[in-house]
């Protein structure tokens, strides 16, 4: 697990850049549903590289769990690399798909 940046009221912030068979599959919409569950602010969109980019804000304990959703992916993706970073802490609302 990479250390994170705590923001205000101990919140930490990951970006994850899903590689594979990620767009046009439901990742983002997963990705929103699994944000909501854990609690999490953020958003997802894909890139122009065929790539998917996630970012959370939240806990240490809910965004590790949203690390292992990033892996796994909706039923039709086919992850083949998930590139973890650091990231500053967004202070949003509701996690939204860009």
């Amino acid at each position: 697990m990479l250390p994170a940046r705590m923001g205000s009221k101990g919140k930490a912030a990951r970006r994850w850049l899903v590689r594979g068979r990620v767009q046009g599959v439901g990742f983002r919409y997963f990705a929103q549903r699994a944000a909501w569950e854990l609690g999490l602010t953020g958003y997802a969109r894909n890139l122009d590289d065929g790539r998917v980019e996630v970012y959370a804000a939240g806990s240490e304990e809910r965004l590790a769990q949203m690390a292992g959703l990033m892996h796994r992916g909706p039923r039709w993706a086919e992850v083949r690399g998930v590139e973890e970073q650091e990231a500053a802490v967004e202070e949003g609302g509701a996690f939204r798909i860009d």
